[in-house]
C-alpha cells in the first residue's frame, strides 16, 4: 500500500494509505516498530482513513538512541505526533497497544479523539510495577534505596514509579473501544473491567489470548475486532 516516510520533531514516522481528511495515531508497545501498523492500515484504507504510526524511542529506527522508552519520552512523542496529525487531518482518531496505550492515557488525557482503539492496553501500571517488585524480589524501600533494579521485563526505577503514582488515571472522555486476551498476564481483567466501566469504553475478551496476539487465531480476531471497530 501507499506509505509516506517522514520525521515530526526527529521521530522517525510513517502515512500510510491515501489521501484523506481522517487518521488514525498509531502508537506501537513493546517490541515492536512503526512498521508493525501495516495490517491496521490497510484496514483503516479500507474504512477511508489514513494512518499514522511512529517508532516509539529504543525502537525501529530509534533502537540505540539515548532517549529511553519511558513515561516522559513516550508522552512527549505522543504528544508532537498528534500537534503534527492536527496541523495536517480534519478529524484525529488514535489506535494505541499495550504500553503505548498507557503512553496515550497521559498524553491525552483532556482532549477528545473522534474514536479510540486500544489493544491489550496498560491501564493499571501501579499493578504491573507491584507485580515486577515481587518478581525481582524488592519492594518500596528497596526500590527507593537502590532507584534502580534490573527485572527480565524492564529495569525499575524509583522516579518512573513515583511518577505513576501521581498520575493516575482518573480522566478519558474519547469514546473508546478495548480488545484483551483473557491470558493476558500484565494486566488483570478486573483492571481492564474497571477502566471500561468508569469511562464507558466497550470491552471484548478473547478468552484464549495472551497480551501479544501472536497466534494465527489472534491475526484473525484481531482483524475482524478492527473491521468491526474501525470507523
Amino acid at each position: 500500500m501507499r506509505t509516506k516516510k517522514i520525521s515530526i520533531n526527529g521521530i522517525p514516522a510513517l502515512i500510510w494509505g491515501n489521501e484523506s481528511d481522517q487518521v488514525y495515531i498509531h502508537v506501537h508497545g513493546k517490541m515492536s516498530r512503526k512498521e508493525y501498523a501495516e495490517g491496521f492500515a490497510q484496514i483503516a484504507e479500507e474504512k477511508g482513513f489514513q494512518t499514522l504510526s511512529f517508532d516509539l524511542p529504543e525502537h525501529g529506527e530509534r533502537t540505540g538512541g539515548k532517549e529511553r522508552c519511558d513515561v516522559w519520552n513516550g508522552v512527549h512523542d505522543c504528544l508532537s505526533v498528534a500537534a503534527f496529525a492536527d496541523k495536517n487531518w480534519k478529524q484525529v482518531s488514535l489506535m494505541a497497544c499495550s504500553i503505548g496505550a498507557y503512553f496515550s492515557l497521559q498524553a491525552f488525557a483532556e482532549r477528545r479523539f473522534e474514536r479510540c482503539l486500544f489493544t491489550s492496553p496498560i491501564v493499571d501500571m501501579e499493578w504491573l510495577v507491584r507485580k515486577m517488585m515481587d518478581m525481582a524480589g524488592a519492594d518500596e524501600r528497596k526500590l527507593e534505596k537502590e532507584q534502580e533494579i534490573p527485572t527480565a521485563i524492564d529495569p525499575l526505577r524509583w522516579d518512573y514509579y513515583r511518577y505513576i503514582l501521581a498520575h493516575l488515571i482518573t480522566r478519558w472522555d474519547s469514546p473508546t473501544a478495548i480488545l484483551y486476551g483473557g491470558k493476558d498476564s500484565l494486566q488483570p481483567l478486573h483492571s481492564i473491567q474497571s477502566f471500561s466501566n468508569r469511562f464507558g469504553a466497550e470491552l471484548t475478551v478473547s478468552p484464549e489470548s495472551e497480551h501479544f496476539f501472536m497466534s494465527e487465531a489472534d491475526l484473525e480476531i484481531t482483524s475482524r475486532w478492527l473491521s468491526e471497530n474501525i470507523r
